[in-house]
């Protein structure tokens, strides 16, 4: 059995890679939840000696010899050659990064953030820019090594969703902006009433509780996770049974925690359902990020927007905030929440108008590294387009190009992931409904293990074994299409139904 004695290798070393990779992670977490100011340049160089030995782990001459004879192995079980499959199509991709490429790109990267904070205090772009400047010059660099065949942005798309190029999302976007922008102007011409119900005074500490139970409710574990605070919500996974979510508060805006807690959440509850016996190698991975994404998407909107959400939340919503909510249905609730309005921050932006905000950063994104446009040219094609797109005039750089964490973290190609992962979860939802008639009711009543149920079966459990596309056809019988979405938002904003 020469297989299984080389997977066996093969497993241990993956294991000690991503001891490594996760190391960094939890450095990276505590750089943005505790790091001490003057702790960030050496931290920075910690997170790249990290980053830099699981790189070579990878790349080198040990693992690509066990990879090739472990891909002409024939006593190796399904899930054991899938592993091996995707990893040797990894470092496929790694070997083309040589390992002073990949600490220089984590040195700046830690660099780039902590100038992205400095901007936003100051709210100035031009402190960014530097920084800034030198990541997307790495990212052209990264893109010319990986290779690509049509646009250089396809190797950078492809790290966060395997297969994905410009030429899809192009497609995908003609298809959904004009339905979206047609949607858009009924729901204006309808909608009724305002959002002040959100913008009253909410106390930090009563938001940080509701938070808290919100994520008790949709099923994440506290003792396999927690929540902090953080300048940017996001999640970190060390593995299934570690997982790390952050929120922020505005005690003038109820929304801002609510929803991010709801969004992480997703996030949270995909890692902690991967199966922990596959740690460290792919089919313990998830799928993509957009497929993650979906999973976000999912809960933020899908229920956590719903009628029947609030029809069982409501009440501990009015417990913790008795004066606010007085008088206040689930059904005024509900309108409230997925009130319409072309707005500023994506974050904060309802379901509908959202995919603008998304693509106004794929579209910089594709000229920067196309390299058709330059890092001092952000700020005001950024407003242009917020002013074409959503009719919305950028007051300052903070509510404008400053918002969003990504680019210190040299996250190009992820922001395309966001609509994807709408899509998906559009699409996922209408399936689960479909099976399930008493849908609505169930969760009115405080029941989710239907969701859970079909999440596990259709989404956690496979890891990275299928595509996004693959996992989408196995789990509702078709690919992705955006008609799905335009259907969902077209029931919640022309009907008003969850």
């Amino acid at each position: 059995m020469k297989g299984q004695k080389l997977y066996g290798e093969y497993k241990t070393k993956m294991q000690k890679i991503a001891d490594l990779q996760f190391a960094s992670a939890l450095m990276q977490w505590d750089q943005e939840i505790y790091l001490p100011p003057k702790g960030s340049d050496i931290r920075g160089s910690q997170i790249a000696t990290l980053s830099e030995l699981s790189h070579v782990m990878f790349t080198g001459r040990d693992m690509r010899k066990l990879l090739n004879e472990l891909s002409k192995s024939k006593d190796l079980r399904a899930d054991e050659k899938r592993n091996a499959e995707l990893s040797f199509r990894d470092l496929s991709r790694k070997t083309k990064l040589p390992a002073s490429f990949v600490r220089e790109l984590t040195e700046t990267s830690n660099r780039c953030f902590h100038s992205w904070i400095k901007a936003r205090k100051e709210n100035d772009f031009s402190v960014f820019r530097p920084a800034l400047k030198k990541m997307i010059g790495l990212k052209r660099k990264e893109a010319s090594l990986i290779g690509f065949e049509k646009h250089p942005y396809d190797a950078l798309l492809d790290e966060y969703d395997h297969g994905m190029t410009v030429g899809t999302l192009d497609r995908m976007f003609k298809k959904l902006i004009p339905a979206l922008s047609i949607l858009l102007d009924k729901v204006l011409q309808q909608q009724k009433g305002d959002d002040r119900i959100l913008k009253q005074h909410y106390p930090e500490k009563k938001q940080w509780e509701l938070g808290i139970e919100l994520l008790k409710r949709i099923g994440f574990d506290f003792e396999a996770g927690r929540q902090d605070l953080s300048e940017h919500p996001f999640t970190v996974h060390l593995n299934s049974k570690d997982v790390r979510l952050t929120t922020r508060i505005d005690e003038k805006d109820l929304a801002n925690m609510t929803w991010s807690c709801l969004h992480e959440g997703g996030h949270g509850l995909y890692e902690q359902g991967l199966n922990a016996e596959q740690y460290g190698l792919p089919l313990g991975e998830a799928c993509s990020l957009s497929i993650h994404e979906s999973q976000s998407r999912f809960w933020e909107n899908c229920v956590g927007r719903s009628l029947s959400f609030w029809k069982w939340n409501m009440p501990m919503l009015k417990q913790i905030f008795p004066r606010q909510m007085q008088g206040v249905s689930a059904n005024d609730f509900f309108r409230v929440i997925n009130r319409v309005s072309p707005s500023l921050i994506r974050t904060e932006a309802d379901e509908l108008t959202y995919h603008f905000h998304v693509l106004i950063r794929y579209e910089i994104e594709k000229k920067l590294i196309q390299g058709e446009m330059e890092t001092g040219d952000i700020p005001d094609y950024w407003n242009q387009l917020y002013e074409k797109h959503l009719s919305v005039k950028v007051p300052d750089d903070r509510q404008g190009c400053l918002q969003d964490v990504h680019w210190s973290h040299g996250s190009f190609g992820y922001f395309p992931t966001y609509s994807l992962g709408s899509l998906y979860a559009a699409q996922f939802y209408l399936e689960m409904k479909k099976a399930k008639p008493a849908f609505d009711k169930m969760i009115e009543s405080g029941n989710l293990q239907h969701i859970k149920t079909w999440l596990q079966e259709n989404i956690y459990r496979h890891g990275r074994r299928f595509s996004s596309e693959q996992l989408c056809k196995k789990a509702c019988g078709k690919g992705l299409d955006p008609k799905f979405l335009i259907s969902y938002l077209t029931r919640k904003y022309i009907t008003h139904k969850s």
